[in-house]
């Protein structure tokens, strides 16, 4: 097997080898590379899991620093009851400071944590070589950078993989173990087994443009800007939306803000390059004058919103109390076909409850066929005809349907947890109907929250394009459909993993949604993943990313 096709196998996460390989033995030597944030906190889990951790830093002060913060985070975990006193001496008196990279010669890992320049990698790792013995295992922390760059060099570049932790690195799961074209399968396999071993859910990925977290997440920052930029909504409702209905712990909007904007813009121009100026990664103009303005969010005291003392919290918007309808047809199953959508099953079984709870004669129609064979409404009010969004605007499909009254509701992750939903007006629907379809939702239970009449709304674009970019990553051999879910889950803590997600809404709605997302914008951004297609083609009922 030639070392392209053994570093790919490396990337499976149901490698039928991989319960035979070990993990380093905790009595092994962890050599540690640069003692940052990131540098510490891997010094820290390392020796917390029974490893003689030497920490390497070219400067002193940083280094004597790092050991005392470290020792205080033990310090911190006994008095919470997490870690027992004994434990906590063992693993502080395991962590030694190296006062030149020669005190490394013993480590069985050598992880580095540096600045991230390739060259300055590259040097690094050009002179561990010639120090460590010959089974040492090679590591870089690196976020962006290829793998496969760092390692070209060497003189045995099959023995340096990825292992990117993310910050803080004591409290996140998720370790990506990247493979380079050169890397070793045995060694991505050992490093993956060793990232397990100190309790972390690690994945297997191949180096390419910011690996998965890095790459998948793209959209969730850039549908949320493309959104502010075409007036869907201001920031504080956009976000709020995608918290109370979309799920996510945080909007995009907070958190740019936190991470700041010099931060993921930059990644985001890294990817985009890296892509050879792939349009699904065009950075925002928007951001983009943030960080010309030097408004990165909260460690400047602006971003999207201002921080400090002084600084009033955001207003998001709400529609006011509407009437409550007093009917409504609901359609379990509509469209064309009459097949069901399970996006908008979850919620007919909610808000039929609420309705009838409180009063409102809900009707049950059964099966229907929309005017002329097009789809049904979900919903109907007096006079409102109340879609789930598949991408159009409301005015294209009021126009394209025949329903003039059309009214759209955005994706809900959990219908009966959300306490927002966000709802769109065709420019044609007038204002009996669009009160009509606010009160429902009001009457439901909902927070009512009103976007302008953008193709695809916030949750369901995103999501679609989450689970698009998700696919092509499965699709081109980066890691498999269990990884990139478990990766965006564990890595930055979105609530459902992006092809699960996929599969809970329907692959059908999803490539729906894509389409008519191409078909307005007339760009290659939102082109359909070939994976996606191919799954389409073969079963459009029941085409899954996963296995029931």
């Amino acid at each position: 097997m030639n070392e392209i096709s053994t570093s790919q196998a490396a990337t499976s996460q149901a490698s039928t080898n991989q319960a035979a390989v070990q993990p380093l033995p905790p009595g092994s030597v962890v050599a540690v590379i640069g003692s940052g944030a990131m540098g510490a906190g891997i010094a820290q889990v390392a020796a917390a899991a029974g490893h003689t951790v030497r920490l390497f830093d070219t400067r002193p002060d940083a280094l004597d620093q790092a050991i005392a913060g470290i020792g205080a985070g033990f310090d911190k975990l006994v008095a919470k009851g997490r870690m027992q006193a004994p434990d906590a001496d063992g693993a502080r008196a395991r962590l030694l400071p190296a006062k030149s990279l020669d005190e490394l010669h013993d480590a069985a890992l050598a992880i580095e944590a540096v600045v991230e320049d390739v060259q300055v990698k590259r040097e690094l790792f050009a002179r561990l070589e010639g120090i460590v013995g010959a089974d040492c295992i090679l590591a870089t922390n690196t976020s962006s950078i290829s793998v496969t760059a760092i390692a070209a060099p060497l003189q045995r570049p099959e023995r340096l993989a990825g292992m990117h932790f993310f910050n803080p690195v004591p409290l996140m799961a998720l370790v990506e173990v990247i493979s380079g074209v050169a890397t070793g399968r045995a060694v991505a396999d050992t490093v993956y087994a060793t990232a397990a071993a100190w309790g972390k859910q690690p994945v297997h990925a191949t180096s390419t443009p910011g690996f998965i977290v890095n790459r998948v997440a793209r959209p969730f920052y850039a549908e949320a800007l493309r959104l502010l930029n075409e007036r869907a909504g201001d920031a504080a409702t956009i976000d709020a939306v995608m918290r109370e209905a979309g799920g996510f712990r945080m909007g995009p909007f907070e958190l740019m803000d936190l991470i700041g904007h010099d931060v993921n813009f930059a990644v985001t121009q890294s990817v985009f390059a890296a892509y050879f100026n792939d349009p699904r990664f065009t950075p925002s103009v928007l951001q983009q004058e943030l960080v010309n303005a030097g408004f990165l969010g909260r460690k400047s005291g602006r971003g999207f919103y201002r921080y400090g003392g002084d600084a009033l919290p955001p207003q998001v918007q709400n529609e006011p109390q509407a009437e409550r309808p007093h009917g409504v047809r609901v359609t379990r199953a509509h469209g064309a076909s009459g097949a069901s959508n399970p996006a908008f099953d979850a919620l007919h079984d909610v808000v039929n409850a609420r309705l009838a709870a409180t009063g409102v004669d809900v009707a049950h129609p059964g099966l229907l066929d929309g005017v002329e064979g097009r789809e049904a409404p979900a919903f109907h009010a007096h006079g409102a005809s109340i879609f789930l969004t598949d991408g159009r605007s409301a005015t294209q499909r009021a126009a394209d349907d025949g329903y003039e009254d059309t009214v759209l509701f955005d994706l809900l992750l959990d219908p009966a947890g959300a306490t927002r939903i966000a709802l769109a007006r065709a420019d044609q629907c007038g204002e009996v109907a669009w009160q009509a379809a606010v009160g429902l939702f009001q009457a439901a239970g909902f927070a009512v929250t009103r976007l302008d009449d953008v193709p695809g709304m916030a949750v369901m674009r995103t999501v679609a394009m989450l689970a698009n970019e998700a696919a092509d990553a499965v699709n081109q051999g980066v890691c498999s459909a269990a990884a990139v879910d478990l990766a965006m889950q564990k890595g930055v803590n979105y609530p459902c993993g992006p092809l699960a997600w996929a599969d809970a809404i329907g692959l059908r709605q999803v490539g729906a949604v894509l389409a008519n997302l191409a078909d307005v914008y007339g760009e290659d951004r939102y082109r359909m993943s070939p994976l996606l297609r191919r799954k389409l083609a073969a079963d459009p009922l029941e085409a899954r990313f996963h296995a029931r």
